[in-house]
């Protein structure tokens, strides 16, 4: 990625792609749930929840001063990417700390975690580390690891997505594209295992096709979202060369059209990579207190019915995750979750607004990939019997915000609701059970 001669450069860029077909007439034929791979489910704990960005981002070798961060607000730019590990890393970080990402986070902006581990051993820079055939897949597993343990440092909560960034490798060498397909499967389910999202960064013609080739393959873990590489100052995230449109179709893509260049925002000027994105980025805590006069009680669901988890005291400080809906409490129906998984009404939190969402903070979300390779329908409500409204292909992200009981399908009578209000039977979608609901998803 960054630093390297502009002919090797392959730096992730995210731009979620919300495919047509989602919302087309097209009729998919509902197929068996896959096996374990490609489409491995995400083991998301209590607190956990994915945020996701669609809009302009920058990356840059080190993360920029705050006061840089702060001058940047009057930029196009709302998300930025930074690099907080791996062996082949090649800049200093000294303000890439917790109190950095607190601090940037509320300013507003959203983070794009990069990884820059090992590099194929038929690409990439001479000074490289490199994957080995032999031991890929544990080097993937331990990539992932590494990455899980340097993002809690800095306050990356499960659900992030982290984009691992490999740099352009020969293309007809199947030794050594083999060992990289198998290292970023064993990344993919060991991130999965732990409660995180997957995310690759390719190289457009130099990498991306054989990710999309073995896109339905039940010998590789499938990625949940692609950032390509491809500098023709063309934003688009569709009309991708060699990968279809319906693969990571449901705010799964981003691009990196331009790669390094200087601008200039607030007198400080930065030199950056440029970016589209509509794909899940980090998720973070944030600070807020509570407002109530007395005892607040922290519950397991949003709603004043669901059974008290623990009381926080009236100013008590809370790390808010995401907002959800819930049963009204005062003039608001909205419900902050906080970073321990319980829940409180948002009446009683200093959150910007008092009566709805407040933009700062994501709506929760539990995407899991579409199991089904033929694809699924979409239904206006939590059974067959529902007018179908939209499909999602294979692989897809199902934005996962509730769950319900509806019609059996294939012996599972859960439906998942998702954030566009659409529904869809779990027998499809890759969460930990296909019989039962999955935490830590609510009832709706």
């Amino acid at each position: 990625m960054r630093k390297l001669r502009a002919t090797q450069r392959t730096r992730p860029r995210l731009t979620l792609l919300v495919a047509a077909v989602i919302g087309g007439a097209l009729t998919f034929v509902l197929a068996p749930p896959a096996a374990a791979d490609p489409a491995t489910p995400v083991a998301y704990p209590s607190g956990g929840t994915s945020t996701r960005y669609s809009g302009l981002a920058f990356d840059t070798c080190s993360a920029p001063a705050l006061d840089a961060m702060k001058a940047w607000g009057s930029s196009p730019y709302r998300a930025v990417g930074i690099y907080f590990g791996g062996v082949n890393r090649t800049c200093a970080q000294p303000r890439l700390t917790p109190d950095w990402v607190g601090e940037v986070s509320g300013l507003g902006w959203r983070l794009l975690p990069i990884y820059k581990g090992l590099q194929p051993a038929c690409g990439a820079r001479d000074s490289d580390q490199k994957i080995t055939s032999s031991g890929a897949a544990a080097e993937g597993r331990a990539a992932a690891r590494d990455a899980v343990a340097k993002a809690k440092t800095l306050g990356l909560l499960p659900g992030s997505a982290f984009y691992n960034d490999i740099e352009n490798y020969s293309l007809t060498d199947s030794g050594c594209r083999t060992a990289v397909l198998t290292y970023l499967s064993s990344w993919t389910k060991e991130l999965h295992a732990r409660g995180y999202l997957s995310g690759v960064y390719m190289n457009l013609n130099h990498g991306a096709k054989d990710l999309a080739d073995s896109y339905n393959s039940s010998s590789y873990a499938r990625p949940d979202a692609l950032w390509i590489a491809r500098y023709d100052g063309t934003q688009s995230l569709t009309g991708w060369e060699g990968i279809a449109a319906s693969k990571w179709a449901s705010h799964q893509r981003a691009k990196q059209y331009s790669n390094s260049h200087d601008e200039t925002y607030g007198g400080v000027r930065i030199n950056i990579d440029s970016d589209r994105l509509d794909a899940p980025v980090a998720t973070v805590a944030h600070p807020y207190k509570v407002t109530s006069s007395s005892a607040l009680s922290a519950r397991s669901g949003p709603s004043t019915t669901a059974s008290v988890v623990r009381s926080l005291e009236a100013g008590a400080s809370v790390n808010v995750v995401c907002q959800t809906p819930g049963t009204k409490v005062g003039n608001s129906s909205v419900w902050t979750k906080l970073s321990d998984g319980t829940y409180i009404a948002d009446s009683y939190v200093n959150t910007p607004s008092d009566t709805g969402y407040s933009a700062i903070l994501p709506r929760c979300a539990y995407p899991y990939q579409i199991s089904a390779t033929g694809g699924v329908n979409l239904r206006t409500g939590a059974g067959t019997s529902n007018a179908t409204a939209g499909t999602l292909p294979g692989g897809a992200l199902a934005w996962v915000v509730c769950q319900a009981q509806g019609t059996s399908v294939s012996g599972t009578k859960v439906w998942n609701k998702l954030d566009t209000g659409r529904w869809v039977s779990d027998h499809y979608v890759s969460n930990g059970s296909n019989t039962t609901y999955s935490k830590p998803a609510p009832r709706c």
